[in-house]
């Protein structure tokens, strides 16, 4: 790459990261605050009726209710790392931290996912091995606490609905609290069929139809939060389709190349690039024609492009190593 081109490369980037940096990061942090008070609010619901729940579990020797408060106290435990989640992403990002601490969002809802599916999985077994041990279950008592829990889970969902279902870490949090309302619905279920037919049955089945639902939702959480994790390509976004795009909507690129495409958060996405270009056109205002197109044709805000004339400077420095290793 040519000396001019260089600097320009060095500039662009700083360009590129304050622009996409302030309008995609500022704009999560809009939503965070909001994101954070609902969370905590539906951590304090959670966590405040869990033990009423385990007492009245104990009591009438109900799995439904058991199973339930064992899901409010993982509730209880993820709501308050989502919540610590969003208080750590506002701190600034640092030089050993150059993205910021948003990421760690996208941890959390996958450490929330894998609990879920262990969750659900042991009430599955727990409820296999009901049917073929039977319990009596207390009818009355079950039923008033699995309404009041419903009332607590309706408060807290309702909560999370109003934040933002786009961010993975409220998709986890509402996701757990979901399951809450499912089982307490379910524990409701059972209860009013145990009082009217006495079949002691109907708390593992409901019990287990529950967990089944739970379990499809956090396979879900923990595909698409893995997916963030290991640096692949944005869901959505075509990688494949950026170059040739570029090259006939952008006079002066005659190729593209290294395209790599990440995301910090599902609200974050990252790319760079390598453009070559051919004629007389100005650099910063081909770096400008390519990123304009980028936003356009692919909602792309946070790009880096590094401009070359002739050959990679890459695959120079590729040749030059393999040169002297041989």
């Amino acid at each position: 790459m040519v000396g001019p081109m260089a600097h320009h490369h060095t500039h662009s980037h700083g360009h590129a990261h304050g622009h996409g940096h302030g309008h995609g990061h500022g704009h999560a942090h809009a939503h965070g605050g909001a994101n954070e008070q609902r969370t905590f609010w539906a951590a304090v619901l959670t966590g405040g009726f869990m033990m009423a729940e385990v007492a009245g579990g104990l009591i009438a020797g109900s799995l439904a209710l058991l199973a339930d408060a064992g899901h409010m106290l993982t509730d209880f435990a993820s709501l308050g790392l989502a919540w610590f989640a969003f208080r750590l992403s506002r701190r600034p990002a640092d030089w050993k931290r150059t993205y910021g601490f948003d990421r760690f969002q996208v941890l959390i809802a996958f450490v929330n996912g894998v609990t879920l599916a262990v969750l659900s999985l042991w009430i599955v077994v727990e409820a296999v091995q009901r049917l073929r041990e039977p319990v009596e279950v207390l009818g009355g008592t079950m039923a008033v606490v699995a309404a009041a829990g419903l009332l607590v889970n309706i408060a807290a969902f309702a909560l999370l609905h109003g934040a933002d279902r786009e961010n993975l870490n409220i998709r986890g949090a509402s996701l757990h609290v979901l399951g809450d309302l499912l089982g307490s619905v379910a524990a409701l279920a059972a209860a009013g069929i145990i009082m009217a037919t006495g079949w002691m049955a109907a708390d593992p089945l409901l019990s287990m139809l529950v967990a089944l639902i739970i379990l499809r939702g956090a396979w879900g959480l923990v595909r698409e939060s893995a997916h963030i994790l290991l640096e692949s390509a944005p869901r959505g976004l075509d990688v494949e389709a950026i170059g040739p795009d570029l090259i006939e909507q952008v006079p002066e690129v005659c190729g593209v190349h290294h395209v790599h495409a990440w995301a910090i958060t599902a609200e974050r996405t990252m790319i760079t690039l390598h453009a070559r270009t051919e004629g007389a056109g100005a650099p910063d205002a081909v770096v400008a024609a390519i990123k304009a197109r980028l936003h356009e044709r692919f909602g792309l805000d946070h790009v880096t492009v590094e401009l070359e004339t002739e050959s990679c400077a890459d695959e120079a420095v590729h040749a030059h190593a393999a040169e002297a290793c041989s």
